[in-house]
């Protein structure tokens, strides 16, 4: 059953998409058979400082089109969930063993919550995203 909300999405691009998802089936197993186990990375910090300014851009877009109550706030907040779980699935398999491990699995606890708290709001109704605005 389709909701008021929920778009009729073109024939060609779902297709595309499961097309898609079959050809990534035999990728990965083949990045899993070729790629090294470890490799030294150039702009190490710039990687990580980059996740977390696509992170802090999509919280306030998301703020501040809810304020306004603009219904493009449930794009941001998806792309705001998409980064907060990209940098949590980066944090714990790039942390190494011991204390490192822990403080990212800390830090994905909240990041997780983040991405909770942006699904709940890219999904949500256009009323609930901001009902104390005035």
């Amino acid at each position: 059953m389709r909701t008021k909300w929920a778009p009729v999405l073109p024939k060609w691009a779902l297709v595309l998409l499961g097309a898609t998802a079959v050809v990534l089936v035999p990728w990965m197993v083949l990045l899993v058979r070729m790629l090294p186990a470890s490799a030294e990375v150039r702009n190490w910090q710039m990687a990580w400082v980059g996740l977390d300014v696509l992170m802090a851009a999509g919280c306030a877009a998301t703020a501040v089109l809810g304020f306004r109550r603009n219904p493009h706030a449930r794009l941001t907040a998806s792309a705001t969930a998409a980064v907060a779980v990209l940098d949590a699935w980066f944090d714990i398999t790039t942390a190494q063993p011991g204390a490192a491990l822990v403080q990212a699995l800390a830090c994905a606890v909240a990041e997780a919550g983040l991405a909770c708290a942006c699904v709940y709001l890219a999904l949500s109704e256009g009323h609930a995203v901001c009902e104390g605005a005035g």
